[in-house]
């Protein structure tokens, strides 16, 4: 094995970042006009390692989940000096979940596609989130993310759908990319398809980039939410975007609101959900969205928030501009009956406060009603 001082620049590579610790210096700018700060891309860390070294297979066959672990503990020594980056080169890599480390880069040859395996072992079991209390799918705890994937073969969330349908989970289907108490995220240039549920899932984070991104499902894939993106495309079974916060009182327990959130140039298709949902979980609070250069096609809500009796929480400051819609049943559509609750324990005067909802320089098309509430 060599572990070189440099990137290698021979490789095009797709990128993703991710610094669970704060970075020393100026990563974030400003954008023109909004206040609003991001992220920039973080330059190329200081040591460097090929999955090779470490064992890897791109045959499509092997699993290459033990390759992936063994390279990301040996490079999550070198967080304290520079960082360190696991270039992925061409090749079908299968692999279960894995875990990133801080400080640490992963980057893909562009001709590399990770292919998530169907072998339940290699997904360990999580608890539920705290802000949730139980499984969205199942009562018990949930499969862990895989972290990260692109180019994902169909049946991979083909075989999690039908063990969904079928009722034959135990535990809440897995995640694509998922990271949880970080800070400095950065997750760009990819395409993920046929997620067994949500693709991109940020939780309890801070400073999260994601731009550029393609996201497929088939339209009647169930819970495929996407992202809340940059520069990104998204067909969708559920959500193209979903805010949510927490679930009841779980939510309302830990208090940690979703807020600052920018969502710039997204083109969104998804037949019977919304481009942007915020909810239903929203019991810590959704505040400071902004929206703008949205596209949706063939979608059935623009703007649609979702609540309901024992929520509690708030939404609140949403600002959306420059939305253009084609063939949409709403442009704007507010629920306060959205369904179920994680259990029992739910208080049913946490009623739920919505305001600060403005719409501006919307530019519809064609087939497009103007907003319901109930």
């Amino acid at each position: 094995m060599e572990l070189c001082h440099k990137s290698r620049q021979h490789y095009q590579v797709l990128e993703i970042i991710i610094s669970l610790v704060l970075i020393l210096g100026s990563l974030g700018s400003t954008l023109a006009g909004t206040g609003i700060e991001y992220l920039q891309a973080i330059n190329g860390r200081k040591h460097s390692a090929v999955l090779t070294d470490f064992g890897g297979v791109g045959d499509g066959k092997t699993s290459n989940t033990k390759a992936f672990e063994k390279a990301i503990r040996k490079l999550s020594k070198y967080a304290p000096d520079g960082g360190a980056q696991l270039v992925v080169p061409p090749g079908k890599w299968l692999t279960g979940s894995f875990n990133l480390t801080s400080h640490f880069t992963l980057f893909l040859h562009k001709d590399a596609v990770l292919l998530a395996s169907q072998d339940e072992s290699e997904w360990p079991a999580f608890p539920p989130l705290p802000t949730y209390g139980v499984g969205r799918d199942e009562q018990a705890g949930r499969f862990s993310s895989l972290i990260f994937g692109t180019n994902l073969t169909d049946v991979v969330g083909a075989a999690w759908w039908d063990n969904f349908h079928r009722k034959k989970l135990k535990l809440t289907r897995p995640y694509l990319i998922e990271f949880m108490y970080s800070d400095q995220v950065q997750i760009s240039k990819l395409t993920l398809i046929n997620s067994p549920s949500w693709n991109v899932h940020p939780v309890y984070s801070r400073n999260v980039l994601i731009q550029w991104l393609t996201v497929l499902a088939p339209v009647d894939s169930p819970n495929t939410d996407g992202i809340n993106p940059w520069d990104c495309f998204v067909v969708s079974g559920d959500d193209c975007i979903a805010v949510k916060s927490g679930w009841d009182e779980h939510g309302i327990k830990v208090g940690m609101p979703t807020q600052h959130l920018f969502i710039r140039r997204l083109t969104c298709i998804s037949p019977d959900s919304a481009t942007i949902a915020l909810g239903s979980e929203m019991s810590g609070g959704i505040q400071d969205v902004r929206a703008e250069d949205i596209t949706a096609i063939d979608t059935q809500s623009g703007i649609r928030i979702k609540t309901a009796v024992g929520r509690g929480g708030y939404v609140k400051d949403i600002f959306i501009r420059r939305m253009t819609v084609k063939t949409m049943k709403y442009v704007f559509w507010m629920t306060g009956y959205y369904g179920s609750h994680p259990d029992e324990g739910y208080d049913p005067k946490a009623l739920p406060e919505i305001k600060g909802i403005n719409y501006k320089d919307r530019l519809p098309i064609e087939d497009v009603r103007a907003m319901e509430l109930c």
